[in-house]
């Protein structure tokens, strides 16, 4: 389908939407079943990051339009997931997002900005809950 799987990944029932060629994991990565991929942009997962059940990734957004129509033109921006970063079940990553290397991303965040690696995020809107080791 053009989906870019490294070497010794696992990747369980995924629904995707856009372009498969979008999306890049890479190796021993671990995407569980239930997870949503839109990828009208580009969606990176790296080395040895692992997914929970029914985490979505939205590449997609909308400019504010008129008043007639406030949805306006679509913006596609980039997810990037850096190497060894866990994100727990039924989180969201939103659009131009990059959670950095070794994090967590707890059960149910809404991740709409950037994240500085070894953090523990977690919360609507996500926030740095703490720095790991």
């Amino acid at each position: 389908m053009g989906v870019q799987i490294g070497r010794g990944s696992n990747i369980s029932r995924v629904r995707i939407i856009g372009y498969c060629r979008n999306i890049q994991i890479g190796r021993n990565a671990f995407v569980n079943s239930q997870t949503f991929f839109h990828a009208g942009g580009k969606i990176i997962l790296g080395d040895n990051v692992t997914v929970g059940f029914g985490v979505t990734f939205i590449t997609g957004n909308h400019e504010i339009g008129e008043a007639g129509q406030r949805c306006g033109r679509l913006i596609r921006e980039a997810i990037s997931i850096e190497s060894g970063v866990w994100i727990a079940a039924g989180a969201f990553i939103g659009p131009g997002v990059t959670v950095g290397e070794g994090s967590v991303v707890a059960a149910g965040a809404v991740v709409m900005r950037s994240m500085p690696a070894n953090s523990l995020i977690g919360g609507v809107p996500a926030k740095v809950i703490r720095k790991l080791a």
